[in-house]
């Protein structure tokens, strides 16, 4: 999808890409090809030529937070398929809705063909620096929850400069409602084990591995596990859908005539 975006160059809004695209002009190279048309040229900056160039560049480079400085929060979903290897689902629990009267307590990151799961008195302190291998976060509500909880929990901790959430994500293709609700309307995920533990529950676990638990504490991380991995096919199905919606018309309107 990432090729196909036009967004990311100098004087080039949502109607004059969707006007590419009916063009049939739907990655850099046809683009490039068609540098003749003054309605396509930049109106600031270095000429659209350059602009393409740099693209290619920070593509190759692997370098999505170029990408990310350029494009609407909303559209970075656009990176996912070129910077798979570079992105990192993430999920924490916590004992409260709000980072000033709650902790976290166990935080999973599933990226770069890992799962990782991060505890509290255990070896949490070492989540900012492993997050720092990753340029594209995923999250389920992550700008609302679980990034000012981190931001509380530490000070100097630095979100990745792409994050995709998926619950804006989801709104956007009509689903509404939490993470569970939407797994099960799209029938998504994988919860072996962990059946019908719900944020509530994560939050007695926590107490009960406190209370000496180690049981309880297992059950948890399964569950916070889940949480996270599960995110992964879900993006993979919203980027699908929202691909089709956007180019789909256009290829086939291309393909017909």
């Amino acid at each position: 999808m990432i090729r196909a975006t036009f967004l990311h160059l100098p004087g080039i809004g949502p109607a004059t890409e969707a006007a590419l695209w009916q063009e049939g002009i739907q990655d850099w190279k046809e683009l490039a090809e068609r540098l003749p048309l003054e309605r396509v040229r930049t109106t600031r900056g270095a000429p659209l030529d350059r602009e393409l160039a740099a693209s290619e560049r920070a593509l190759a480079d692997q370098n999505a937070p170029w990408f990310g400085r350029r494009l609407p929060d909303s559209e970075h979903w656009r990176l996912y398929s070129e910077f798979k290897e570079r992105t990192a689902f993430l999920d924490i629990e916590t004992t409260g809705l709000s980072p000033f009267a709650g902790i976290v307590t166990v935080v999973a990151v599933h990226g770069g063909g890992t799962t990782r799961s991060f505890i509290a008195g255990e070896d949490l302190e070492e989540l900012p620096a492993y997050l720092r291998r990753f340029p594209i976060l995923v999250t389920f509500n992550g700008r609302r929850f679980d990034v000012p909880f981190l931001e509380a929990c530490f000070p100097s901790f630095v979100a990745p400069p792409v994050h995709i959430d998926l619950r804006f994500v989801f709104y956007r293709l009509g689903l509404a409602g939490g993470l569970k609700r939407i797994e099960e309307r799209l029938g998504i995920g994988d919860r072996t084990g962990v059946e019908g533990v719900n944020g509530l529950d994560a939050v007695r676990l926590w107490q009960e591995y406190r209370r000496g638990s180690r049981a309880a504490l297992d059950r948890l991380v399964r569950y916070n596990r889940a949480d996270t991995v599960n995110l992964e096919p879900l993006l993979e199905r919203a980027c699908a859908d929202l691909e089709g919606r956007l180019l789909g018309p256009w290829a086939s309107r291309s393909a017909g005539g």
